[in-house]
């Protein structure tokens, strides 16, 4: 089984603009392309997880946050940083839906699609209450 590293996106991978629908505004935190491309090179494979409630809230539609996300991927291939999955939900908070971090719908999704071994993962986000934990994930759900 695989281990992996699970991110957030806004204000952990990239600089948090508030509901972003232009691609051209995505900007690297300084110092996350080494650190992602060491993980990586230790064999550990990287999962985006993200809340995208700008979506439910109407801020933005699925299709801009589409154009956001491809330009995102490009960018990290320029810089040899490939990730192995992507998982985003769109709900917002008030939507009380069963899929948005800090529920752990999305890593239990990507460690059936790629074979990942939760007990032995991580994950990385920016506040305190939104990252998942999975220890007791190995426990029957």
């Amino acid at each position: 089984m695989n281990q992996a590293i699970f991110l957030d996106r806004d204000n952990t991978i990239i600089k948090d603009k508030g509901y972003l629908k232009n691609p051209e505004e995505i900007e690297f935190i300084p110092g996350v392309l080494s650190v992602l491309r060491s993980f990586q090179e230790a064999g550990l494979l990287l999962v985006m997880v993200s809340n995208q409630s700008g979506i439910g809230r109407g801020y933005f539609t699925e299709s801009e946050y589409q154009t956001v996300h491809t330009r995102f991927m490009e960018l990290l291939a320029v810089n040899g940083i490939t990730f192995a999955g992507y998982y985003h939900r769109p709900h917002s908070p008030n939507d009380h839906c069963e899929c948005r971090k800090p529920k752990p719908l999305m890593a239990l999704e990507a460690a059936n699609e790629l074979n990942i071994d939760l007990s032995k993962s991580y994950m990385i986000g920016d506040k305190e209450g939104r990252g998942m934990s999975y220890a007791h994930l190995t426990e029957p759900v």
